[in-house]
């Protein structure tokens, strides 16, 4: 792929979405693709505690606050001279930022992550998590003061068939870019069963060295390592020791009620860093 096509960045009048779609207007300017901000107001039913009267009061409110976010990054587009498409839609993000990119054929999500505390790091129960978890599309997330830079990239690499798709994008954006790339695979030894640790060395050098393969048959320079660890921090650790500007990863996805814990290593990456982080769909599985 050429670039990323269609880019759909959700705002919500943050600083962090601010700054996400900020990073998106360089991405689809360098492209040449098209960008479009889409905004969801809450649905008050009439199941809510509040009387119809006040319920309609709220709505407007909402309604209003959805304007502001949207006036906001026109703003900021006009800034960033790139033409602007808007959406606004009642209903929750989830499903507004999903309907939206499949209607309109959007290829890539962007999403601000806003800051965290320890127990929200933990358990990322924010709708970014759950667009992960559910979104058909590949999605980019921004921290609020992050600066999106392709030239150094870390590739995480797990040896499935969702590292590989990750992998694939990393390379093409190396390409495109002429970036430095570095590709990491983590060695998670759990304590309850140290006699793993032969069989998991083997996995992770077979994941690297087929990861090697692929860059070398792409004519992509790769650097490569295997630490020990958990995924999520020696991924962060990482991306911070080679000055990352960007983490491409991809994610397992999750089903039902794990949708909504979210505890995958791709969120604990999200949580944990400052650095803006590619999540990867896999085209199947």
């Amino acid at each position: 792929m050429n670039g990323f096509g269609k880019i759909l960045v959700a705002v919500d009048g943050s600083d962090s979405s601010n700054n996400a779609f900020r990073q998106a207007c360089s991405m689809a300017r360098e492209d040449g693709g098209a960008i479009a901000a889409v905004t969801a107001v809450p649905s008050l039913g009439e199941d809510s505690f509040a009387t119809a009267g006040a319920r309609d009061r709220i709505s407007a409110l909402l309604d209003k606050e959805g304007g502001k976010a949207l006036e906001a990054v026109k703003q900021i587009a006009e800034e960033e001279g790139v033409k602007l498409e808007t959406f606004s839609e009642v209903g929750s993000p989830l499903d507004v930022i999903g309907n939206v990119a499949d209607r309109h054929g959007f290829n890539l999500v962007v999403m601000g992550r806003k800051g965290m505390k320890r127990l929200e790091r933990a358990l990322v129960g924010s709708s970014t998590a759950r667009v992960i978890g559910h979104s058909k599309k590949d999605v980019l997330v921004v921290q609020r003061e992050a600066k999106l830079r392709w030239q150094r990239i870390l590739l995480a690499v797990d040896g499935s068939p969702f590292g590989d798709a990750a992998a694939e994008r990393a390379m093409e954006l190396a390409k495109r870019h002429g970036s430095t790339l570095r590709a990491i695979c983590a060695v998670d030894i759990p304590d309850e069963a140290p006699e793993l640790s032969d069989e998991l060395d083997r996995r992770a050098k077979a994941a690297i060295e087929a990861v090697k393969a692929r860059a070398a048959s792409a004519g992509v320079n790769m650097e490569t390592a295997i630490k020990d660890g958990d995924a999520w921090d020696v991924i962060v650790q990482e991306a911070e020791n080679m000055g990352a500007g960007a983490i491409v990863m991809g994610s397992h996805g999750r089903t039902g009620l794990m949708r909504l814990l979210m505890g995958s290593t791709a969120e604990k990456v999200i949580g944990h860093t400052e650095r803006p982080v590619l999540v990867v769909r896999a085209k199947s599985v």
